[in-house]
């Protein structure tokens, strides 16, 4: 059974930075484009990046350009989102997404960006 696990969020102060993570149970995590995605509330979801098999050619929202750094490591089945200068609208559950068919999303982490 595919399962995606997030970890890493919780609350920060503005400026400060995180490194989400995301492990792969249950398939050839290196088999798989992967997307990070967030979620404020009231908002609906959205793409932050994603990352081919090989980590190679990422591609990013055109608002996550510059402050977010996706990458993986295909050997630990983990995928990564470096978030550095934090804001408060970065506030949002945060959620690993694997492209495939069938698809499969983790259950997400909170990041709480507040003074």
């Amino acid at each position: 059974q595919v399962q995606l696990v997030e970890s890493g969020g919780g609350l920060v102060q503005p400026g400060g930075s995180l490194r989400l993570s995301c492990r792969a149970f249950g398939s050839t995590f290196g088999d798989y484009f992967m997307s990070w995605y967030r979620q404020a509330p009231g908002k609906e979801r959205e793409l932050i990046a994603t990352i081919p098999r090989t980590g190679d050619n990422v591609d990013y929202a055109d608002s996550a350009q510059g402050r977010f750094t996706i990458s993986r490591d295909n050997a630990k089945s983990t995928m990564y989102l470096e978030i550095h200068s934090l804001k408060p609208e970065d506030t949002a559950a945060y959620y690993c997404y694997r492209r495939s068919i069938p698809d499969y999303w983790g259950q997400g982490t909170q990041v709480t960006v507040s003074s």
